[in-house]
């Protein structure tokens, strides 16, 4: 039976290949011969094989007619004349007997091709005559005789000069002058050239002839000669028929051992089936109801168009995007033939006419296996040079048909590069499923991935990314959004008008609307368009927009920026410094991730351990509204923060300095505030300066009504805390201090506000410029000491513990006055102690003590204020005239209070008081230096400086000395080594004094003159030393008024005998006075008297 349907078929190719021979020859008549309608020319002389389509008769009337859908499609002729007798080269002897259904037998059935005049010799001779009955049997035993079979190609002798070169005399000549044509046809495709022209009836008929050998490799005898020893080697157990062998060539066909003329072949064959589909039987036969179906023949196109194999999987792809049923055997051949495309280059027309001086260019010798296609996809990437538009378009052309997004296997080259990663990483995902692509995206630059897997990616993404139709699952969720929204058209339908990535663009602009906005995405789509957002914040490159507005961008700024990921922040770094168009996309990009971080794929990925650690809420969220940005930034320094995220937060937080509205949150709370007070301001510094100063302002003028939205003011707080925490953040700050921070921090890192810190403990040092941002940066933490960071960083568990509910402005007072606890961690009381030794050094930057001495400072003070400049410290100047005053006992109760507090702290501490630090530095060096050097400092260098008060030299060090005395004389409070000594001695004998005015200190004074009283001997040898100071302080130092004289005499050992001494002298002089005061009154009565 196989061997009978063999026949039958080479029967009907024998038939088709006469059509063929006519169409060919239709013009080129021969003498004395007439038009095809009439039966002549060299078709007339194949009755054996065409019968009636021969001769012009009804094909109906053979014996051996071919089954209806295998026909060509002939117009049927009227009644014919007789046939001519043929023309050489045939032989003489007249026509055959039967031709047209004239002879006997042609129209009753009884016709036998052995009995034909021309063939009955040959069927005598060669054929064994139990078959001179069978007409196919007669076929078959002609069809590989070699003197038939020349006689036969005497009948194609208008194509020997054509095909001269091609054609052998062997036994195969025929096959050779079909694949011949076949390859003709071919070139005239791929060429386009005027020269090369085939008419369509003989294209027609190339195609016919090719269709009907599809079923049987045999039938196509170039091919069947050509791939013999092939067909052996990887095809042996293939059966013959239904088109298997070929399928299993063209599987084989890129192998090593397979022969160059079978390979070639094969090629032939393919570029046939993509010029028309129904050269391939088995997708013809599986397709055939799948393209009824889907009205994929339609009839108002030319054929040409309707059976090209692109043009059905075009429509047959269309309906499986739209969710419609196709067959999986019409699937599963459509799979086969969109891999074959993308495995050779040379079967697309389009690509070889548009790409063949860049595949001579770039990729020459890379033809097998779809490594040229990836090597012109390379360099469209712009990694191997520049292609041509034509190139692009056939490239992008090609991916649309073979739609490689809807399974990677189609893709060989990509399939064999990530093979090993797809079983590893997304070996949870069936084979085939289009989320394959997606779970290698997500696994792009991490350990998982492979190099040559990373590349083939890439390149098959850029054309993906251009289109979002090839991502099929995108299409799926997002068709009906993209047609209500975007106004798309179908999946087999473009339009030049609607640039690459403008759908997918206003997918995204949709999807981030707000329900107030209106016209917002579904719910699915939006899932859908932020995981492709989420991918193709992995290579700039992938957006087709961003990288066509920015590609002279790139080239000016960003050349060096290889790395991942790096050229999208070097453009936002340059972001100011963009062309307009450019500008305006990384900015809206930038605005976008704002909104939702999780974009940025890469950073989410070095950050996972953070946000499982610490932000798993607000991640898990659908929407992220900034939430998740906010939460890395703050816990930025966590112990469990690597650097990669780390650098990648801080480098969005300074991208974020550049415009306001790259800060989600920030600008939809302050939206309305900075365009109603701060319009025409982008830079989001100058906006948190702008509204932050409007704040301040209605606070200290105490207006019934803030001018800044309270939601603006809660957000506002955010971002000044932010930016305190690098100092990159501040720009006007950084700018004027870049060359310090050289030459001072530059082995400090940046972050953490180390920076900020080292310009502060290298403040004299500093450059005028930078040394008045800083100052004015302190002057700002010193008033809301929740800016400072690292003060807010170092004491934070102590802030819960001491100072719960204390506000912002009054934390560092909270925390001072708990600084001797026991329960103060360490190194929060020496960042307290840092910052009262800031303080200290002007009273600007202490905001209590300026309050309660605004009218003192002037009083008392006025001089050095005069002589003061803005912005530069008056190092502890005005404190030690408030202190001089204090021991004067002339402040305000409340400046007195405060000044009492700062020379408690001072002489507990000596770096409390610059002035006494900047006078007395050596003699500290020398004098006592292991007291400077203890760890805890409770009044001992003061102690030791008083101590070896004679052996100072320095006249301002000495004064500074003797005015510590001077102050203690005041209080004993100040007088911490004293106030120790004689605490319980206060306690017992002092007890209903009230401290303050030296009320104390005059106590324990008589206390210790008085005989019946027993001081306890520490504190009494304590007060003889100080007897003993200020004596000499009195003799060094005179009294600079009448308080300062006042309190020397109350201290003075001989205090009773100068009371005594001053006492005697007014009474004298008040008798002085008494009698002075009669002489007076009398002399006036006297002169009444005159």
């Amino acid at each position: 039976m196989a061997a009978c349907g063999r026949v039958r078929r080479m029967f009907r190719l024998s038939a088709a290949l006469q059509l063929l021979l006519l169409a060919a020859a239709g013009a080129q008549k021969l003498p004395g011969q007439g038009g095809h309608g009439q039966g002549q020319g060299p078709g007339a002389n194949f009755p054996s094989f065409v019968g009636q389509t021969g001769g012009g008769g009804q094909a109906g009337q053979t014996l051996l007619q071919m089954p209806q859908s295998s026909q060509l499609q002939h117009q049927q002729q009227p009644p014919q004349q007789p046939p001519q007798p043929p023309q050489p080269p045939f032989p003489a002897g007249g026509p055959p007997a039967r031709r047209g259904g004239a002879g006997p037998g042609g129209a009753g059935g009884g016709w036998k091709l052995a009995e034909e005049e021309s063939c009955r010799e040959d069927v005598t001779r060669v054929c064994p005559k139990h078959t001179w009955s069978n007409n196919l049997a007669v076929l078959e035993c002609l069809q590989d005789v070699r003197e038939v079979r020349r006689r036969r190609d005497g009948l194609l002798w208008n194509y020997k000069e054509v095909c001269k070169s091609t054609i052998s005399e062997d036994a195969h000549s025929q096959g050779e002058v079909v694949s011949c044509l076949e390859k003709g046809l071919v070139k005239e495709a791929e060429e386009r050239d005027p020269k090369i022209q085939v008419s369509e009836l003989c294209k027609k008929a190339i195609l016919r002839v090719a269709e009907l050998s599809s079923d049987d490799f045999h039938l196509d005898r170039h091919l069947y000669f050509a791939c013999r020893d092939d067909r052996e080697r990887f095809c042996e157990n293939t059966q013959a028929g239904e088109g298997r062998v070929y399928k299993c060539l063209f599987n084989h066909k890129f192998e090593e051992s397979m022969s160059e003329k079978c390979r070639e072949a094969l090629t032939t064959r393919q570029k046939l089936i993509a010029q028309d589909y129904k050269v391939s039987y088995s997708l013809a036969k599986s397709c055939k109801s799948d393209l009824k179906k889907y009205r994929c023949n339609v009839e108002n196109l030319p054929r040409s168009r309707e059976a090209r194999l692109s043009y059905l999987l075009m429509c047959l792809e269309s309906a499986v995007h739209r969710g419609r049923q196709v067959s999986s055997e019409c699937q599963g051949e459509m799979l086969d033939y969109r891999r074959m495309l993308m495995e050779d280059f040379s079967l697309s027309p389009e690509i070889i006419l548009s790409c063949r001086g860049e595949i001579e260019h770039h990729c020459s010798g890379l033809h097998r296996k779809g490594r040229t296609l990836h090597c012109l996809m390379k360099v469209v990437r712009g990694e191997k040079g520049n292609l041509g538009m034509n190139c692009q378009q056939a490239l992008q052309t090609l991916i649309q048909e073979t739609d490689p997004g809807a399974d990677y296997r189609i893709d060989r080259a990509l399939n064999e590069a990530c093979e090993s990663v797809i079983q590893t990483a997304c070996k949870h995902i069936r084979s085939g499923d289009p989320m394959i692509l997606s779970c290698l995206m997500e696994h792009l630059y991490t350990e998982k991935m492979v190099e040559d897997c990373e590349h083939r990616l890439l390149e098959l993404q850029y054309f993906i990314s251009r289109d979002w139709k090839l991502d099929p699952v995108l299409y799926r969720k997002c068709q009906g959004d993209a047609s209500r929204l975007c106004h798309t058209h179908g999946w087999n339908e473009t339009s030049e008008l609607m640039p690459p990535g403008a759908v997918f663009s206003c997918l995204y602009r949709h999807a981030y609307r707000t329900e107030e906005q209106g016209r917002r995405l579904s719910r699915e789509c939006r899932a859908e368009v932020q995981r492709i957002l989420h991918q193709r914040a992995m290579d700039v490159k992938l957006d087709p927009g961003l990288q066509d507005k920015c590609l002279i961008d790139l080239g000016k700024w960003c050349s060096e920026k290889t790395e991942t990921g790096q050229e999208l922040e070097c453009l936002q770094d340059h972001l100011d410094d963009l062309a307009v168009e450019c500008r305006d996309i990384v900015g809206n990009l930038t605005e976008l991730e704002s909104e939702d971080i999780q974009i940025e794929a890469l950073l989410m990925r070095a950050c996972e351990p953070i946000i499982q650690n610490f932000c798993h809420d607000v991640a898990d969220n659908q929407i992220d509204s900034g939430d998740l940005m906010e939460c890395l930034i703050q816990n930025k320094h966590q112990k469990d923060m690597n650097e990669k995220c780390a650098i990648g937060v801080t480098h969005f937080q300074l991208v974020q300095m550049k415009d306001f509205r790259f800060s989600y949150k920030f600008k939809m709370a302050c939206k309305e505030d900075v365009l109603k007070l701060c319009p025409n301001i982008k830079k989001k510094v100058d906006v948190v300066i702008c509204l932050s100063t409007t704040v301040r302002n209605d606070t200290l003028q105490e207006a019934k009504e803030h001018r800044v939205s309270l939601k603006c003011r809660k957000q506002l707080r955010v971002e000044e805390l932010e930016m305190t925490e690098d100092i990159r953040l501040e720009p006007d700050l950084y700018e004027a201090c870049k060359s310090d921070i050289k030459n001072y921090c530059s082995t400090v890192q940046y972050g953490n506000a180390q920076i900020i810190e080292c310009l502060k403990e290298n403040k004299k040092q500093l450059s005028t410029r930078c040394h008045q941002k800083v100052f004015k940066l302190q002057e700002t933490e010193m008033m809301d000491p929740e800016l400072d960071y690292t003060l807010m960083r170092v004491c934070k568990q102590m802030i819960k513990r001491f100072c719960p509910e204390a506000d912002s402005k009054t934390m560092l007072q909270c925390l001072k006055q708990n600084k001797n606890s026991e329960l103060m961690d360490p190194k929060c009381k020496q960042m307290i102690t840092k910052r009262q030794i800031t303080q200290n050094t002007d009273y600007r930057l202490n905001p209590v003590l300026r309050k309660a001495c605004k009218a003192d400072i002037p009083k008392f003070c006025h001089g050095i204020l005069t002589k003061a400049k803005d912005d530069s410290e008056l190092e502890g100047q005005v404190i030690s005239c408030l202190k001089l005053r204090y021991a004067d006992q002339r402040l305000s109760s409340d400046c007195e209070d405060q000044i009492r507090i700062i020379i408690q702290e001072s002489a507990l501490d000596y770096r409390l008081d610059p002035q006494l630090q900047l006078h007395c530095s050596d003699e500290i060096s020398n004098l006592c230096a292991e007291e400077a050097a203890a760890q805890e400092q409770t009044g001992q260098v003061e102690e030791c400086l008083k101590v070896n008060l004679l052996k100072i030299k320095t006249d301002a060090c000495k004064k500074e000395v003797l005015n510590m005395l001077k102050e203690s004389k005041a209080d004993i409070f100040v007088d911490p080594v004293l106030h120790t000594a004689c605490a319980l001695d206060i306690k017992h004998h002092c007890a209903a004094i009230t401290p303050g005015r030296g009320r104390q200190m005059s106590c324990l004074m008589e206390a210790l003159e008085d005989k019946r009283v027993r001081l306890q001997p520490e504190c009494k040898k304590r007060l003889n030393d100080r007897i003993e100071m200020w004596s000499y302080a009195a003799k060094v130092a005179p009294a600079d008024g009448f308080s300062d004289l006042a309190m020397q005499v109350m201290t003075s050992p001989s205090k009773n005998y100068i009371l005594s001494v001053i006492s005697g002298s007014i009474c004298i002089l008040f008798l002085i006075g008494l009698m002075c005061g009669r002489i007076t009154k009398r002399v006036t009565r006297e002169l009444k008297d005159r």
